[in-house]
């Protein structure tokens, strides 16, 4: 008899659908996605994992990465698994989360969960998370539901007097009840929907740098003024000053505006506007590596405004996401303009993604976008918890748009919203002439956060700086324990918000 233990393949798909069919039978219809299965091994391949016996699929696990504190130790599966799209998953967060793991049960004989467990303490350690955490199902509970509440039954578990198949294995694991979660997965009922949230310590865990585990972000803002530059050089001078006295102040973002590198279009003025931004756009993957090497240097992620980058022909508004350890991602402004359109010619974007960061998600949209609340809505689905907005207003009227559309994001996401924007004038420069602008960190409207629900706001047309700290834990205070909970009650079974199938998700 051969044993081995690799990563899941969506290839073991029909094999792991039908040792799950075995292992609960009276869950035989409920049974994984294979959308499910091919979104884990895509976002984290090393943490599913399965058991073969002589090439035969016999048991299997699969987890995601959390950052714990922003769930705590009161939330049902749904909600750790972001109602199973595994949009709460990013690897920087802190907590190995066992969301699965099913024997079959003629193989229960081998000890095939003990060697799932072990990989998991094993890639606990190696990925150097600080525990995992599991919300255990009770099963045998409904044979004394009558006679004994969830805490009577897991005590006499606990002394021996009671087997329960699934707390009684994952005790004899090294892992500690910590709470009872009632509702945790409704319609579990030889549980009765209890369950009980176990943890397994990791003795070698050290706090990771430069990591959210203590909630709070610091953001920094970027009110910059519309200026003209006599070189190129000139211009990264510029960008440099505000990353250096970001990074002296311990910033984890910098936010640039959108289109703040348009002084550079001055020497392009003879030209029709859309071939002038053409010639704008030849500067952008310089530009881009340049600010990616200052996120390295000066230690902070830095959200690169955004800039016009040509594509096969066509011309797209993009802001750039350039993390401090290197990693660079890319944002399309969907939303683009009557005037992006008639001067430029600009296309939208087509993908819509939240951004895994040592921070946790954040999101990113560009102006116009912000005014639709279906793109940031998808999202706060996706486990976004700060968005950045980007931004270029030539007058108070559109400013206010830009305004009270990211505000209101801020309270209907249950998010944090920052927005920055260009100030000034700038003659000589085809449609870039007046600027109006006031850079400013939305909040939600409660009690835990500002009674204006305006986390700091800069002056109006004044070339400065705007640093915030903001606090993600106040957000899960919100969700749970709110006077209005805009995420969780909403009424799903009139109405939602979703995707199309082609839509490529995080």
């Amino acid at each position: 008899m051969q044993i081995d233990i690799r990563r899941l393949q969506v290839a073991d798909y029909e094999s792991l659908v039908e040792v799950m069919r075995k292992s609960y039978p009276e869950m035989r219809d409920d049974v994984w996605d294979k959308r499910n299965i091919q979104k884990l091994t895509s976002i984290f391949p090393e943490g599913q994992l399965c058991v073969t016996v002589d090439g035969e699929v016999a048991a299997a696990s699969l987890s995601i990465i959390v950052q714990y504190e922003l769930y705590g130790d009161d939330h049902t599966y749904a909600e750790i698994t972001g109602n199973s799209t595994f949009n709460t998953h990013y690897n920087s967060g802190n907590v190995l989360y066992g969301i699965e793991m099913f024997v079959d049960p003629k193989y229960r004989s081998l000890r095939l969960g003990r060697r799932l467990y072990d990989a998991r303490k094993e890639l606990c350690e190696n990925l150097n998370l600080k525990s995992i955490v599991i919300g255990g199902r009770i099963p045998n509970y409904i044979q004394y539901k009558d006679t004994l509440t969830p805490r009577q039954y897991i005590q006499k578990v606990r002394k021996k007097e009671i087997y329960d198949p699934v707390l009684t294995f994952q005790i004899s694991n090294s892992f500690q009840p910590i709470r009872i979660l009632k509702n945790y997965l409704p319609g579990d009922t030889s549980s009765q929907e209890n369950a009980v949230l176990m943890e397994w310590s990791n003795i070698y865990y050290s706090r990771k740098p430069n990591t959210m585990q203590d909630s709070v972000v610091r953001l920094g803002l970027v009110q910059w003024q519309m200026r003209h530059f006599q070189n190129l050089d000139a211009f990264y001078e510029q960008v440099e000053f505000f990353v250096d006295v970001m990074g002296d102040y311990k910033s984890d973002f910098v936010l640039f505006p959108e289109f703040f590198n348009s002084p550079l279009l001055a020497p392009y003025n003879h030209l029709s506007e859309r071939e002038s931004m053409l010639e704008l756009a030849k500067l952008t993957p310089e530009i881009k590596e340049r600010i990616s090497q200052l996120a390295i240097s000066y230690n902070v992620n830095i959200i690169s405004g955004s800039m016009p980058l040509e594509d096969q022909g066509e011309i797209y508004n993009v802001s750039y996401l350039l993390h401090r350890d290197g990693k660079i991602d890319e944002y399309r402004k969907i939303h683009i303009t009557p005037n992006e359109q008639r001067f430029y010619g600009m296309k939208g974007g087509d993908k819509v993604r939240v951004f895994d960061t040592d921070c946790g998600k954040v999101g990113i949209v560009v102006c116009y976008d912000v005014e639709f609340p279906e793109l940031p809505r998808i999202l706060a689905d996706m486990g976004m918890k700060i968005l950045f907005v980007p931004y270029l207003t030539d007058t108070q009227n559109a400013y206010t748009r830009v305004h009270h559309c990211a505000a209101a994001r801020a309270i209907e996401n249950e998010c944090y919203v920052a927005i920055a924007g260009c100030v000034g004038n700038l003659p000589g420069v085809n449609n870039m002439d007046i600027q109006y602008g006031k850079a400013a960190v939305f909040t939600p409207s409660d009690f835990a956060f500002p009674s204006n629900a305006i986390k700091g706001e800069a002056t109006a047309n004044t070339e400065m700086t705007l640093i915030v700290d903001v606090d993600l834990n106040l957000l899960k205070e919100l969700h749970h324990h709110g006077a209005v909970r805009t995420m969780s009650d909403r009424r799903k079974d009139l109405y939602k918000i979703e995707l199309l199938d082609q839509q490529d998700e995080q």
